[in-house]
């Protein structure tokens, strides 16, 4: 009898290889559909890396949406032990798109440069999937969903999204139910226009920090919301780094300006309170 080498890992008889009548890994995931949707223009090695880096983001910031959308339920609900876990995951969510950049930043300017006219007027300003994010997470702009009106149907979830309460409108909702004194300019207002902080928030998130064993539950929502918010802020500062690093002061194929463009999201907060507090405690 011939002894197997060693090196080989013999194929155990239970294990399927007809799938004639049965449904494949391939077919579960439509393997054929995206990876054949990688389709170089200017025909550059290196066109590849920028194309799969961009798709496997679109797919993370999609799962980033899904879940924050979990979040703004559960929270409505007051079921903040799921929705922990949602902010546990959008934070690893976003610091797996923060490791994409170190990926990308191996294109060198000029091996971008070889192929980057062939992108046209295409940008990452008009992912979806992106804004439909920080609409969710409160970064609202109108102007905005202009990008998007060429489709219909993303145009229309946009601009439902920028009319619905975000996940800190929902937050400051539900520390209103608990008791706390939150203006009621807050919790019922144009939910299109971008959230301002205020005393009165700021002065429930001081009680709740400075008695964290009686809000226990509040005090953690706190501290999740500040992860996400960090893990976002890393993410969009290593995206304009990255940026810097391979184009410069180059204007953005969206229009854009570019760096300066990017660095102006890095000053926005999603939350203001939770950081202002801290210089209370």
């Amino acid at each position: 009898m011939t002894s197997e080498p060693r090196n080989y890992r013999a194929l155990e008889k239970s294990i399927h290889t007809d799938f004639k009548n049965r449904m494949s890994y391939g077919e579960y995931l439509h393997l054929p559909q995206i990876l054949n949707a990688q389709h170089r223009r200017s025909g550059q090695h290196d066109e590849m890396l920028f194309i799969i880096i961009h798709q496997a983001s679109e797919l993370w910031l999609k799962l980033a949406g899904f879940e924050v959308e979990a979040a703004i339920r559960n929270v409505g609900n007051d079921d903040f032990r799921h929705a922990f876990k949602v902010f546990a995951r959008v934070k690893l969510i976003l610091t797996q798109l923060t490791q994409s950049w170190e990926i990308l930043s191996t294109l060198t300017p000029v091996d971008y440069l070889r192929f980057r006219d062939t992108l046209g007027s295409a940008s990452g300003f008009q992912s979806y999937s992106y804004r439909k994010l920080e609409f969710l997470l409160g970064n609202k702009n109108r102007k905005l969903v202009e990008v998007h009106r060429h489709d219909s149907e993303v145009y229309g979830e946009l601009s439902r999204l920028l009319n619905e309460p975000a996940l800190y409108d929902v937050v400051l909702r539900r520390l209103s139910k608990k008791g706390f004194a939150i203006d009621e300019r807050k919790l019922d207002r144009d939910f299109s226009l971008p959230y301002e902080a205020d005393d009165s928030v700021q002065a429930a998130w001081h009680a709740i920090y400075s008695d964290p064993d009686k809000y226990f539950e509040l005090y953690e929502l706190a501290e999740k919301l500040v992860d996400v918010e960090d893990a976002f802020q890393n993410w969009r500062f290593k995206h304009m780094f990255t940026v810097q690093r391979i184009i410069g002061s180059r204007q953005g194929t969206g229009g854009s300006s570019g760096v300066p463009f990017l660095k102006k999201a890095i000053d926005t907060s999603f939350f203001p309170e939770l950081f202002a507090i801290r210089t209370e405690l």
